[in-house]
């Protein structure tokens, strides 16, 4: 790459990190639309997302996509699933059309807006909303099984380990951890090879990141929303995150979900495998994601635990359990 396009690529993401409010504005009003001026930075890291008022309306969620990510063809395949979705009913948040697009560009930032919906995270102690959701995950699932991602990439023990490793063990893992961390990856890979190549499973579209954070309850019943993440994969990666607590506990929410889910999905109940190892693989992602983002000056802020001695000895006591309850029995469900 030439220096000139370094430079380039480099000027957008510092414009993208000190993204600054009136551009916001700006860049919703470029869609007719009148701005009360008022904004609220939500809580977004990947992405900008901001609360933008609208005069004598609703205000409107405006996501500024961080450069570089994906493309504009990849942004498109989420949009589509999601109006799709919505089109059958199932709630789900999809972005707001102008002019028969979704998505946008101001000064050489890329954007969507969605409508703002109110609601709280979902009690996961309730069986009833558990029940639900398992009840519209099955229908979304039965509809994302339908066809494929073309652009959107899938799930792989590549992306999730392999790539998210060799930049922590590049960059940031302290030389005395260095050899511990490296057996360990190593043992952890090991298991999740077999343990995938052993289990009959189709690969599917998924939300890819449904975490409780991403369903809002309201109306008596969950909506989803984020689908950044959307990509091919196990179906148990929209559920597994679902679950918590010892292993009664999750095996009782676990059969709660799958009830609702059966009726619109079948469930595959060779999937149950794969829930500690995606646990696993999200754990190592999720590590290489903060280092992957570490020159964002806004990650350094939020996430001042990250890349500390004390951080690094716990992440890898964390993988030593994981690696022991990857050899355990799976969780099964009753009759």
């Amino acid at each position: 790459m030439s220096n000139s396009s370094n430079h380039q690529i480099n000027q957008l993401q510092n414009d993208y990190y000190a993204l600054k409010p009136e551009i916001v504005i700006d860049a919703v009003e470029s869609l007719a639309m009148h701005s009360d001026l008022r904004i609220i930075i939500l809580n977004s890291y990947e992405n900008r997302v901001y609360q933008v008022g609208i005069e004598e309306e609703t205000p409107v969620i405006a996501k500024f996509y961080r450069p570089n990510r994906w493309t504009d063809e990849q942004i498109l395949e989420e949009h589509q699933l999601t109006l799709d979705l919505v089109r059958q009913e199932i709630p789900v948040i999809a972005p707001l059309i102008f002019n028969g697009k979704t998505i946008h560009y101001y000064h050489g930032y890329r954007f969507s807006l969605y409508p703002r919906r109110g609601g709280h995270a979902p009690e996961l102690s309730d069986m009833d909303h558990l029940l639900s959701i398992g009840h519209f995950l099955g229908q979304i699932h039965a509809m994302n099984a339908s066809k494929t991602f073309k652009f959107r990439p899938s799930i792989t023990l590549q992306s999730y380990v392999v790539e998210p490793s060799n930049l922590i063990l590049e960059k940031f893992i302290p030389k005395d951890l260095e050899e511990a961390y490296r057996t360990l990856i190593k043992d952890i890979s090991e298991i999740l090879h077999q343990t995938f190549n052993t289990i009959d499973y189709t690969s599917i579209r998924l939300h890819g990141d449904c975490h409780p954070g991403n369903i809002l309850w309201r109306d008596n019943g969950p909506h989803f929303l984020d689908f950044d993440d959307s990509r091919m994969g196990p179906a148990m990666q929209d559920i597994w995150m679902l679950l918590s607590g010892d292993r009664q506990e999750q095996t009782l929410q676990l059969m709660e979900i799958v009830e609702g889910y059966n009726e619109f999905h079948d469930f595959n109940p060779a999937e149950l495998r794969l829930i500690e190892p995606l646990r696993t693989m999200r754990m190592i992602y999720y590590a290489g994601w903060i280092a992957k983002r570490w020159n964002d000056p806004a990650f350094p802020h939020n996430f001042t635990w990250f890349n500390t001695p004390s951080y690094w000895s716990e992440h890898i006591l964390q993988l030593r359990e994981q690696f022991s309850a990857l050899q355990e029995a799976p969780l099964k469900l009753a009759p």
